[in-house]
């Protein structure tokens, strides 16, 4: 059984301030299924997408883990710009100690919805959109899309919810197996579940992709998915 790193939070309180930070990497490595490979395909995936001179933008870089790991893979290119978004402060603080041996990485605390991007060659959204509020969320895809180039590319992981009530049951039963083998006891699952409501607001896969489609995409392809768990690639 693997040992769980617990984050407490109290009913519809979910932050990711205050300490969170401190044991966040190791929490969400055992709460997302596939968190670190996708990481990885993430990296292979910008083989396709950064250039030289390139910009590259992660909405919502939480300690930025994952950014640094995509200016190390793409290292031996040259006047690439990597700049990390969060509205988060203790975040933010993790994120520049985490990126500090970087100077190509610029770690900002601000909110994409008032940000003003600029053109780049890839974004990503690493489980972020679904922590933005509903009603903001065509807004801010449409602004990813105009600030792509032509040929430029969006990554987005998300939780996604079953397309009916039958598989949504399946996920929910198979999501928290998922979480008991990890060393989650059944109090902490259902402490997590409370903490996230209006908070984490998951749309199904084809609601995901009607948002992309209304903001202008239309090359769309998953490529990861388990249970509840997708990431996507939509290129300009």
């Amino acid at each position: 059984m693997t040992e769980t790193k617990h984050i407490a939070a109290g009913n519809a309180d979910w932050t990711f301030g205050e300490d969170v930070p401190d044991t966040f990497v190791d929490h969400i490595k055992v709460s997302v299924p596939l968190y670190v490979e996708g990481h990885d395909l993430i990296c292979q995936l910008s083989d396709f997408f950064v250039k030289k001179d390139s910009s590259v933008y992660e909405i919502g870089t939480s300690t930025g883990e994952l950014i640094r790991k995509l200016a190390q893979h793409n290292a031996h290119k040259s006047g690439v710009r990597y700049v990390g978004l969060d509205v988060e402060p203790a975040m933010i603080s993790a994120a520049k100690s985490h990126c500090a041996a970087h100077p190509e990485i610029e770690i900002l605390e601000q909110d994409v919805r008032l940000f003003d991007l600029e053109k780049s060659d890839l974004i990503i959204s690493y489980y972020t959109m679904q922590f933005i509020p509903p009603r903001y969320r065509q807004e801010v895809l449409a602004k990813i899309y105009e600030s792509l180039n032509w040929g430029g590319a969006l990554i987005m992981f998300e939780k996604v919810r079953g397309p009916d009530a039958r598989f949504q049951d399946i996920n929910t039963q198979l999501y928290s197996d998922f979480k008991l083998r990890n060393g989650f006891s059944p109090t902490e699952i259902v402490e997590k579940s409370r903490s996230l409501k209006g908070i984490l607001e998951p749309f199904s896969t084809q609601g995901n992709i009607d948002l992309m489609k209304r903001a202008g995409f239309e090359d769309i392809m998953t490529i990861q998915k388990m249970i509840c768990f997708e990431g996507f690639i939509a290129i300009k």
